[in-house]
């Protein structure tokens, strides 16, 4: 019999997925304490396990080489870039790891965050809580005859082509694999990263973070993009040069920013916060009911389709 065991505490709020879990898999043990698990403790937890169903924890070379009963990671996380497959090869652990799960819930955030940067809705926002709404306020931009770009034309890109049909935009999209056939069935015109930050109105970034993508809008790359233009990330953080971006923000070449993401989160206190045109958010691009139901029962799939992961394969560097 397999022994499993959950990480993630987020079961707990589909009382009918503990219940099938318990029932395909009895004496499977669930925590609720919301603290992160670190390597000591991970490896207490994980004692005597042969399967877990994690979230964001790390599988360091300690933590694998302290637990050799465990055979299979499963992952129910929206990203894999806090897994080292190297070390999983060494120990000879599985993983599971479903790409797009999140990508309805994303893909609606990145939109609707387009939206909300360019009508200004946060600064208008303000104002009300301010007490200051005593006559014109300003004014915004519609989202109808810009062109929009899209950095990453993955699951959640594609998705955000498709929910931006009825918009009357131009769409333009990058991405380092061949997207060609898409690009034409969805009238979006497929461009090099150079003329996606010179050519979009609306940047909005949906990369996998690795070592290609860590540290790519730097200053230099942010002063590339169209003068005046929105950024919006709803992908990973780190990605951005934040210093850079608030310098930017408030200089004007970049009219307003929204993220979901941050290079350290939680984010309180992040410099960003304090400029007038950005809108952030607490990482909640996957928080719906629809996206964990989904992301959970991925979890569980993944104990019996769990596959040895490759380094330098997608998701992977």
């Amino acid at each position: 019999m397999t022994r499993v065991a959950v990480t993630t505490p987020y079961f707990d709020f589909y009382p009918h997925l503990v219940t099938e879990l318990k029932e395909k898999y009895p004496g499977v043990k669930f925590r609720t304490d919301r603290k992160p698990l670190h390597e000591d403790a991970l490896i207490e937890y994980l004692k005597g396990y042969d399967a877990a169903i994690i979230g964001l924890d790390r599988f360091t070379d300690k933590v694998c080489a302290a637990l050799p009963e465990l055979k299979v990671i499963s992952m129910m996380s929206a990203g894999a870039d806090h897994i080292d497959p190297a070390i999983l090869n060494k120990y000879g652990k599985k993983m599971w790891w479903a790409p797009g799960i999140n990508r309805y819930s994303v893909s609606e955030l990145a939109v609707s965050y387009m939206v909300f940067t360019l009508r200004r809705v946060h600064y208008f926002s303000s104002i009300l809580r301010r007490g200051e709404w005593k006559g014109p306020i300003g004014y915004g931009a519609d989202l109808r005859g810009h062109t929009v770009g899209i950095h990453g034309c993955g699951f959640i890109g594609k998705e955000v082509v498709k929910l931006l049909q009825p918009y009357g935009v131009k769409i333009l999209a990058s991405d380092r694999v061949d997207i060609s056939d898409f690009c034409k069935e969805w009238n979006v015109e497929n461009v090099s990263q150079e003329e996606l930050w010179a050519r979009s109105d609306v940047l909005t970034i949906h990369l996998s973070r690795n070592a290609t993508t860590i540290g790519l809008y730097s200053a230099a790359v942010l002063d590339k993009m169209k003068p005046g233009a929105v950024l919006i990330n709803c992908a990973r953080g780190a990605m951005v040069d934040e210093a850079a971006l608030k310098e930017r923000l408030e200089s004007g070449h970049i009219s307003g920013a929204a993220f979901d993401v941050f290079a350290i989160e939680p984010a309180n206190g992040n410099p960003l916060l304090e400029v007038p045109n950005f809108f952030g958010s607490p990482h909640i691009g996957a928080t719906t009911r629809d996206s964990w139901e989904a992301m959970l029962r991925s979890g569980i799939r993944g104990i019996e389709e769990a596959y040895d992961p490759k380094p330098g394969v997608y998701p992977f560097d």
